[in-house]
């Protein structure tokens, strides 16, 4: 799959590392629901660690289509609690 982190490009990600991702996402989530500031910036930095160590980093001039969009690091509790989903910001 095709993952944007707003900001900074594309990474390809395989689908076995879905689970370990849908794990921090559910912590994002819990955490933009609580209105965590603290818990939300460890939750959103560690998913995005997450990605940029599993994924490959695709060209900049590459035209994929990406299936999953997540926010930048610098990201607010509020933008973040606007683009999540029922299933977070990774469905599944």
């Amino acid at each position: 799959m095709i993952v944007r982190i707003l900001g900074e490009g594309q990474l390809k990600v395989a689908n076995e590392h879905l689970d370990s991702l849908n794990e921090l996402d559910g912590r994002l989530e819990s955490a933009v629901n609580a209105g965590d500031e603290e818990a939300f910036r460890a939750a959103l930095a560690a998913l995005l660690a997450q990605v940029r160590a599993v994924g490959s980093k695709l060209p900049d001039d590459s035209l994929e289509e990406s299936d999953l969009f997540l926010p930048p690091e610098d990201a607010t509790v509020e933008q973040v609690k606007e683009i999540l989903g029922e299933e977070g910001l990774i469905p599944g």
